[in-house]
């Protein structure tokens, strides 16, 4: 299994992801004259994006994405478009392009199209890419027995963005959202996975070892994706 390093304290657990994202996209901007980030909502990145929106990267050359959204617009305190541009794209990082996942359509995999068609065109694999986990077991908006999640979990499709409903009988997603897949993140040049406290800590460990066809976490070890697990317990 992929070693999680650990670190003493957030501070140090959020300047060590941010470099590592950093360092990978200035090597793509300085090889391609461009790179791709995609990174995850939620409360973990807040922190990293802090870091990464003061560093001195050539961030007019840098597309910036989501790993996942809600079906909502910026004006939803549900966005994750919301919460990136409030903490990542601020400061000398304002000048990278933002690319949503999220776009007003008739239906939630119609949008999931315009974002597949949009982020492929910008080039044909994420540079880096920072995921966070749920305690269930989710990255991006792969949730455990959803309906979509055999879709998203196939390695041999290309890499793309899809539409995911409501879970069912009341699991999550509450509110559908658009999730990129598993072959985006297994020929992503790194990817990191940024967990805080004991409780998603203990999640990984027993997610990993899993099934890759039904378990998130298990399909992405043995993607071979580039993974990075970083790893504090200040929760």
């Amino acid at each position: 299994m992929t070693a999680i390093e650990t670190f003493a304290g957030q501070d140090a657990w959020a300047e060590a992801c941010a470099a590592r994202l950093a360092e990978t996209l200035e090597a793509a901007v300085l090889a391609n004259g461009k790179a791709i980030f995609a990174g995850a909502g939620g409360s973990t990145p807040s922190p990293i994006y802090r870091q990464m929106a003061a560093m001195a990267l050539d961030w007019d050359k840098v597309v910036v994405t989501l790993v996942d959204e809600r079906y909502v617009p910026e004006t939803s305190p549900d966005s994750n478009a919301a919460l990136m541009k409030a903490t990542l794209l601020t400061g000398p990082a304002a000048a990278a392009t933002f690319l949503p996942l999220f776009s007003a359509e008739v239906t939630v995999d119609r949008a999931a199209a315009v974002a597949a068609a949009a982020l492929a065109a910008q080039g044909s694999r994420l540079d880096a890419v920072l995921l966070g986990m749920g305690e269930d077991g989710h990255i991006c908006s792969m949730f455990p027995q959803s309906p979509t999640l055999k879709t998203l979990l196939t390695p041999t499709l290309k890499p793309t963005v899809l539409g995911v409903p409501h879970g069912r009988d009341g699991l999550a997603p509450s509110l559908e959202r658009l999730s990129i897949n598993l072959p985006y993140l297994a020929q992503a040049g790194r990817v990191v996975l940024a967990l805080k406290g004991a409780a998603k800590r203990d999640v990984f460990e027993r997610e990993a070892t899993g099934d890759p066809v039904t378990q998130p976490i298990a399909a992405l070890v043995a993607s071979g994706a580039p993974l990075e697990i970083l790893w504090t317990e200040a929760a």
